[in-house]
Parts: C-alpha cells; sequence; structure tokens
C-alpha cells in the first residue's frame, strides 16, 4: 500500500483520506447541530432562576461549559469543510484544542460532583440539607474548573503545523508529539474516565441501595435520583467511553508505527468518537431537566414566557392590520 512518511507518522492513499475526508466534514457538521439544539433554553432557564442549590451550581457550570465549547464549533467546521486549511491565526488553533480538552473533562467532573451531591441527598438529607450549601459546591466547581485547565495546559503547545505546503491544526507536529501526547491520555484516562465512572457506579448502586430500604414516600424522590444518575452513566458510555478507548488505541498506533490499514480504520473511529464525546452538550440540557423539580418548573416558566412573547407579536400584529384594513374601507377612494 502506498505511504508516505510524515510528521513521524504513516499517511495512507488516497481511496482512504477520500472516505476519512468525508468523516471529518460530516461529524463535525452533526456536531455542531447537537450541540446547539437545547443551548439555548437550558440557558434562559438557569439565568432566569430565583432559587438558587447545589445542583443548580453544577448545572450553571456545565451550561458554562458547553457554551464555551460551542463559540469554538465554527472555526472547526471552517477548518474541515476547507479540507483542512487552517485560515486563521495560530493562536486559535491552540485555543480550539485546549477548549475541546477543558469541556471534556469539566463535563465530566461536574456530571461526577452531580451524582455525589444526589447520592448525599438521599444517603444522608438532613445533612445534605444543612452542610452542603451552594456556596461550597461552588468552590468545587472552581477547583474543577483550576485542576481541568493546568492539566490541558500542554495542548497549548500544539498549534499550526505545515504540511505539504498547508496549514493544518489539530495534529502533533512530530514523532515525539504524538508519544507525548499518549503519556497525557493515561492521565485523562484514569483521572478523567475511570475514576469518575467508578464514582458514579458507586452512587448509583448505594442510591438503589437506599431507595429499596426506604419508606414509600421517600422511595419516589430516591427513584428521581437513580434515574439522573443511570442517565449520567449512559452519557459516560454512549459519549465518552467509546472516544477514550478508540483514542487510546489510535495514539498507540501512531507511537508503534503501526500499518496503514490499521491507522486509517482508527483515524476513521476517532472523527466519529469525538463528534460523540461532544454531543454530551446535547445531553446535558436533559439532564438539567430531570434532576430537580424547580428547574422543571422554570423551564416550563421560560417556554411558556416565549411562547406567550410569539403570541403576543402576531395578536399586535394582527390588531394593527385589521385597523388598518377598517380605515381603509372608510376613507374615499381619490384618483
Amino acid at each position: 500500500m502506498a505511504s508516505e512518511p510524515l510528521l513521524g507518522r504513516s499517511y495512507c492513499s488516497a481511496e482512504f483520506c477520500s472516505v476519512l475526508s468525508t468523516a471529518d466534514k460530516l461529524c463535525p457538521s452533526l456536531q455542531s447541530l447537537m450541540v446547539q439544539t437545547l443551548k439555548l433554553r437550558s440557558v434562559l432557564t438557569l439565568c432566569s432562576a430565583h432559587r438558587t442549590s447545589s445542583c443548580r451550581v453544577v448545572m450553571m457550570n456545565l451550561a458554562i461549559s458547553d457554551w464555551s465549547f460551542s463559540l469554538t464549533l465554527p472555526l472547526r467546521l471552517t477548518y474541515y469543510f476547507h479540507d483542512k486549511h487552517w485560515i486563521f491565526p495560530d493562536w486559535l488553533c491552540r485555543l480550539c484544542t485546549f477548549g475541546f480538552y477543558v469541556n471534556l473533562y469539566s463535563s465530566i467532573l461536574l456530571l461526577t460532583l452531580l451524582s455525589l451531591l444526589r447520592w448525599v441527598a438521599v444517603s444522608w438529607p438532613l445533612k445534605h440539607r444543612s452542610k452542603v450549601k451552594p456556596k461550597q459546591v461552588s468552590l468545587v466547581c472552581l477547583a474543577i474548573w483550576l485542576f481541568v485547565g493546568l492539566t490541558s495546559i500542554p495542548f497549548l503547545s500544539e498549534g499550526v503545523v505545515e504540511r505539504g505546503g498547508v496549514p493544518r491544526c489539530f495534529e502533533p507536529s512530530d514523532h515525539s508529539s504524538w508519544c507525548r501526547i499518549s503519556i497525557l491520555n493515561y492521565i485523562g484516562l484514569v483521572f478523567g474516565f475511570l475514576l469518575p465512572f467508578i464514582t458514579i457506579l458507586f452512587c448509583y448502586l448505594r442510591i438503589g441501595a437506599s431507595m429499596s430500604a426506604a419508606h414509600h414516600r421517600s422511595r419516589k424522590k430516591s427513584q428521581r435520583s437513580v434515574y439522573l444518575v443511570a442517565m449520567v452513566m449512559v452519557t459516560f458510555l454512549i459519549c465518552f467511553l467509546p472516544y477514550h478507548l478508540i483514542r487510546t488505541l489510535h495514539l498507540h498506533s501512531m507511537c508503534g508505527n503501526w500499518s496503514c490499514g490499521v491507522q486509517v480504520p482508527l483515524q476513521r473511529a476517532v472523527s466519529v468518537t469525538l463528534a460523540m464525546a461532544a454531543s454530551n452538550s446535547v445531553v446535558n440540557p436533559l439532564l438539567y431537566y430531570y434532576s430537580t423539580k424547580s428547574f422543571r418548573d422554570d423551564a416550563q416558566k421560560v417556554g411558556s414566557s416565549l411562547r406567550s412573547n410569539r403570541l403576543g407579536s402576531i395578536v399586535e400584529w394582527s390588531t394593527r392590520d385589521r385597523s388598518f384594513r377598517r380605515k381603509q374601507s372608510e376613507d374615499p377612494i381619490t384618483v
């Protein structure tokens, strides 16, 4: 199979590259559409809320993470639809790479925190009300942002690289860069996926045990917490597990100079699973909606307000139109 060594790796024939190009263009497009779908309503709901709770603090941080990531999607779309030709400044390339990993792992850790809060609320409801305050949760969220931001700083070192005279982004510059990212991958795999997933699984099992021992009234509340943590687990399995698994194999193939027949399918899989990982921004508003009754009430109020505003505009326009027509019928016709 024809290949050319470039940037410490083997790039494969045009037949494979054309397939890769299609996947690269399609996945970010779907990703952008999915991310923007429920964004506006969730942000409006969170901003319009008058009540503050620990869960709402976490959800607000999730919304900020999703919103900041969505700002980088137009740049990614432009890059892929220009056949991987980066037309923006180098610092924007670095910022896009940095922003993706900050969004990914801040979302994972914030979802883990949300599951822990639900477990504490179900297992020790009195302590949860008296001890777990929004201010304390805000400090934990700040610590998450600092931890993820600091550990993602190495990705700021990878900017625009020249390949065949074309400026590229989101690609390591040489073989040593691939191996360095492979080490960072294991750090992210352990602290950004495995430990959070084990924690969420533990919360799910403990809430289930509490629900089985609870009375009927408190069992209903525990059941809602089980549903919420179960949704978080499904998010991990669908959005995050495939990406971390395929990314690990892909980086191994790059560092180990595996055959092109193995590298290309993994490259295709990375494009697809990356879009799946980014789609967690669509699932998050659903978690907001089902997390607390107060959020559902606020969401319904925002929706009713938006509908009433649209209806009011339509009625006002219709009234003006009827008044104008009545005036025309009453006025004498002049030539």
